[in-house]
């Protein structure tokens, strides 16, 4: 059983061009890519990552969304890794694809491919599978429960993406869902904005882990661009449980502004009121508040100057280098302490059957 075929993602994937390293392009994986976008244009590359006319063009500021709907690049996953977490999930799997079709303005991607961030997918599936068997593994029984999960190894396989809108492009995701499936000490997750029910179909049998990314719906509408509406994430939480999902909550970004609090209240009724008994009994919960970055301001500036309004406030952020050598702004640490306090307190009060993982 395979997720839905593009069709149900025509608004989000009007797939014009293909950027594709030849090696790709002649896998079965690149095959059935290239039917699911048979009027593409097919370019040939030498490399995912040295495209000029998509890493660091600052031209495409201006056609932002278009080249995430219309450009889709095909590659081959070179080095295979996992590495360790310990927040989300014990080890990030190595990825089967990254960027994405969605514009959320605070998105940490661009920070890594420069101005225009389509999906990059990988096709040597077969390779990413076998790895990840390996390496589950040599893990053997987790022994000591940890805050990812009390009993199994948790594999983040969507850290630079989003897998339900992955899923519309290949079978990759299914792919990894059904390994997953047979996978007695371990289970994947990962975080999405986008409600695919084509997911529904594949039978999880409880090793995959959906973080559905809630905010409250007026930070939604201004921050996340092309994503599913609050309302529609909400209602689809009962459905991935009943499917055999385990089902978390990714309450981020924390967008601290006028009246954030009695928001984020207000979202947390919607919650409970909107899922059933089955979500309750195993939801869980981490909260992230918002981390954003000089360059990325500055590209948004390009192309959503107003989302700028909330994300960039001098007044009560403070920079901090990055691992890459970029600068990265933060609430201030009295006033992020303050507010991770407060989004405790709103959990505690408003959804006292939701357990808080982690808070940041």
């Amino acid at each position: 059983m395979t997720a839905a075929a593009p069709t149900a993602g025509r608004s989000l994937l009007g797939i014009r061009r293909i950027w594709a390293e030849p090696e790709s392009v002649a896998s079965p994986r690149g095959r059935q890519i290239l039917g699911r976008f048979p009027g593409a244009e097919v370019i040939e590359v030498d490399s995912h990552w040295k495209i000029e006319q998509l890493h660091g063009n600052a031209g495409n500021v201006e056609r932002w969304v278009r080249v995430k709907s219309e450009d889709l690049v095909m590659g081959v996953k070179k080095s295979l890794s996992a590495r360790p977490n310990g927040r989300s999930a014990d080890w990030i799997a190595p990825s089967l694809a990254n960027g994405c079709a969605m514009a959320c303005a605070y998105c940490y991607v661009p920070r890594r491919k420069g101005y225009a961030n389509p999906i990059t997918v990988f096709t040597n599936i077969e390779q990413v599978l076998g790895y990840l068997t390996r390496h589950i593994a040599r893990q053997g029984a987790k022994t000591e429960p940890d805050q990812c999960d009390p009993l199994a190894w948790v594999y983040d396989i969507g850290e630079n993406g989003d897998c339900s809108v992955d899923a519309l492009v290949s079978d990759n995701v299914a792919d990894l869902i059904a390994m997953f499936r047979d996978q007695p000490a371990a289970k994947a997750s990962f975080a999405t904005k986008y409600v695919n029910r084509g997911l529904l179909d594949l039978d999880p049998r409880g090793r995959t882990r959906v973080r559905f990314s809630l905010m409250p719906q007026a930070d939604s509408r201004l921050l996340d661009i092309r994503t599913s509406p609050i309302a529609d994430r909400i209602a689809a939480i009962d459905d991935f449980v009943a499917a055999g999902y385990e089902v978390h909550l990714n309450l981020s970004p924390v967008v601290l502004r006028d009246g954030w609090q009695s928001d984020w209240a207000e979202l947390l009724r919607q919650v409970g009121d909107g899922t059933g008994a089955a979500f309750r009994a195993q939801a869980a919960a981490e909260v992230i508040l918002l981390t954003h970055n000089r360059d990325l301001h500055q590209v948004n500036l390009g192309w959503h100057s107003k989302a700028e309004e909330v994300l960039w406030r001098p007044e009560l952020q403070q920079a901090k280098r990055s691992e890459n050598g970029s600068w990265n702004v933060r609430y201030r640490n009295g006033v992020k302490a303050d507010a991770v306090r407060q989004v405790r307190e709103l959990v505690a009060a408003e959804a006292p059957w939701l357990t808080i993982r982690y808070a940041f």
